[in-house]
């Protein structure tokens, strides 16, 4: 579904409605303590100026849905909802993973072809490095949206590769928050128990599902494709770097450059951390 504004165009998401093909073993309901932050969470992030998905309208449902909250053995009756929810795609980096693990290479080049065509308007489709420039593109702006998740104190809580967006939008607010204090080993989520999804290892994450994606893109490259493929991937770490410290040196205050910024930025960190 798609929804027209001003000359663009959204696709239409029901989060809640019931099982679709893609809900593994769950059953497909939301219920509204979730849904009700979900649609908080992405408009504030909206307009904290950090590209995500957003909240149209909800809905509350008449069905129970059943929930164990804290992943304790305690599962309870909640009140379910229905979250209609935009962006302008919903590929993930796990949609093109799928089709590469399967072997599915001209449905996978068929939908690259189409997030390219649809989402990539300075990428010309009659380039043949047009996957590299595609691959470019995501590794640059997924370090410039995870640098932007840890200047607001944003703890997505599930950052795998179903999780990360094609276009490097924040999606699939789940078990999410923010930090009221400094912490790197802050952890929204209650399940995981191994602190994984920690704050402090977003960009270490970041990195992993992007080796992911140019795994998935391997087949479809050429053998200097892939070498050069790699080599911006090795970038990821300069690029989310920079941006960190241009956000951070921005809340400071900070004009121009000096050797002694970065370490000003960890320091303070440190101090809060200490407090």
């Amino acid at each position: 579904l798609y929804f027209c504004r001003h000359g663009e165009r959204w696709e239409l998401q029901l989060k809640g409605s019931g099982k679709t093909p893609y809900s593994r073993n769950g059953d497909g309901r939301a219920v509204l303590r979730s849904s009700v932050r979900e649609f908080l969470c992405s408009e504030a992030m909206y307009y904290l100026g950090i590209p995500t998905s957003r909240a149209a309208s909800l809905v509350v449902s008449d069905d129970d849905v059943w929930r164990d909250q804290f992943y304790n053995g305690n599962v309870k009756k909640e009140r379910g909802a229905i979250l209609l929810r935009l962006a302008k795609s919903w590929f993930r980096i796990g949609s093109l993973e799928i089709l590469a693990h399967s072997g599915e290479l001209d449905l996978q080049r068929k939908l690259l072809d189409f997030v390219i065509q649809e989402h990539f308007p300075s990428i010309s489709m009659n380039d043949s490095n047009r996957y590299l420039e595609f691959f470019s593109t995501v590794v640059l702006e997924t370090a410039n949206l995870i640098a932007l998740w840890m200047s607001v104190g944003f703890a997505h809580g599930v950052c795998n590769t179903d999780n990360f967006s094609l276009l490097s939008i924040t999606i699939d607010y789940g078990p999410f928050g923010f930090m009221d204090a400094y912490d790197p080993n802050f952890v929204p989520n209650t399940s995981d128990d191994e602190g994984r999804y920690k704050i402090g290892n977003q960009a270490a994450v970041g990195l992993f599902n992007l080796n992911k994606l140019l795994q998935a893109l391997k087949p479809l490259l050429d053998p200097r494709q892939k070498q050069l493929a790699s080599q911006i991937l090795e970038e990821y770490g300069k690029s989310y770097h920079i941006r960190f410290t241009e956000l951070f040196k921005r809340k400071l205050g900070l004009l121009g450059e000096n050797e002694n910024d970065n370490y000003l930025i960890a320091f303070l960190l440190k101090v809060s951390l200490l407090h």
